[in-house]
């Protein structure tokens, strides 16, 4: 498993907004190929999505109701009580910086780098973890040097790394006793929902985000989730006012959410459609470093000329400067995996 760094370090870059996968429109015009020509892996996002069946009108026609259904299903869904929806996991993400007063912020040194943005601009101090372990920094006795809150991107994105919970219950015991937050991303858990830290939500500082938008290919539908002690969420409700998620978005979400058989079927299937995708860039010499059921992580020093040379071949990848490393997400269809294979064969 990668590991960057000895000691951690102010987190570098925080003054621009990061940039993501799926820039599909940016890679056509910079490569003069047409959009439907593309495969896109950059976004690690299931690409056999629920399948959302036709919408009734009234859905369209009728203000966001808190009543319809919803909460129950992902309660349900997450066995646990308390969720409160959100625009995507984002929203949450964007909106948890301003619940607290100026601190010192964990943040994992290769990750999801919203969260560093976020907080940055909410005027924290934002350190950068190595492997995302807040080491010493859990035992300093200088209030200056103390964590207000810790980031853990659970499995991180995009290294694969995840967290034991007896880990992760310790390092929250150990911030909570001064007031700490622990802050959990769980946007690529639903495969292994043993491993969420959703049964220990009692407790107080404990903050954890899920997601719509990876397992059930629904990024587009932004819906999220906020779990976390009552105060704390009955504060972000307050913030992010009425109807902060679409009444379609959530009349899919709830569907989604029940579909029990459509969920056995993906968790048995993206697995094995990972571990394939991983004996692929194996073959092709990119063995890679870290994934998840969704995609599959290599570092290589070529990382930005085989993106590249992908690219001329009409395949997107998540290309990533520190480290250099490319994230490939699943493809769907047998001619897509065909595609890939033809497209790695040609890699010099």
């Amino acid at each position: 498993m990668y590991r960057p760094s000895c000691l951690p370090a102010p987190a570098a870059d925080l003054t621009t907004p990061p940039l993501h996968g799926g820039r599909l429109r940016t890679a056509a015009a910079q490569f003069g190929r047409p959009l439907a020509d593309w495969l896109d892996l950059s976004t690690g996002i299931n690409p056999h999505g629920w399948p959302v069946p036709p919408l009734p009108p009234e859905v369209w026609a009728r203000l966001p109701e808190a009543d319809d259904g919803l909460e129950a299903a992902a309660a349900a869904y997450y066995a646990a009580g308390g969720a409160l929806p959100l625009a995507g996991s984002q929203a949450g993400i964007q909106l948890l910086p301003t619940l607290r007063p100026p601190g010192l912020v964990g943040i994992p040194e290769v990750g999801y780098r919203e969260h560093a943005y976020a907080w940055h601009r909410a005027g924290h101090r934002v350190i950068s973890l190595p492997d995302g372990d807040p080491g010493a920094w859990l035992d300093t006795q200088s209030a200056a040097d103390r964590l207000a809150a810790l980031i853990v991107i659970n499995p991180n994105n995009p290294t694969g790394r995840c967290w034991p919970l007896a880990t992760l219950l310790d390092w929250h015991a150990r911030l909570a006793a001064h007031g700490g937050w622990l802050i959990v991303d769980e946007a690529f858990m639903d495969v292994t929902p043993e491993a969420s830290l959703l049964p220990y939500l009692d407790r107080p500082g404990l903050v954890i985000l899920r997601s719509l938008g990876k397992f059930f290919g629904l990024a587009g539908a932004r819906v999220g989730f906020l779990y976390a002690e009552a105060a704390l969420r009955e504060s972000a409700a307050h913030a992010l006012g009425p109807w902060s998620v679409s009444g379609p978005a959530r009349w899919v979400a709830r569907l989604a959410l029940a579909d029990r058989a459509w969920q056995r079927a993906q968790r048995h299937a993206l697995p094995l459609a990972s571990a394939r995708l991983a004996a692929l860039l194996k073959q092709a010499g990119l063995t890679p470093t870290g994934g998840t059921a969704l995609f599959q992580w290599v570092q290589t020093a070529d990382a930005e000329r085989l993106h590249r040379q992908l690219c001329t071949h009409g395949i997107l990848t998540r290309l990533f400067t520190q480290p250099s490393s490319l994230r490939f997400g699943l493809p769907g269809a047998a001619a897509t995996w065909t595609r890939l294979e033809q497209a790695l064969a040609t890699l010099v």
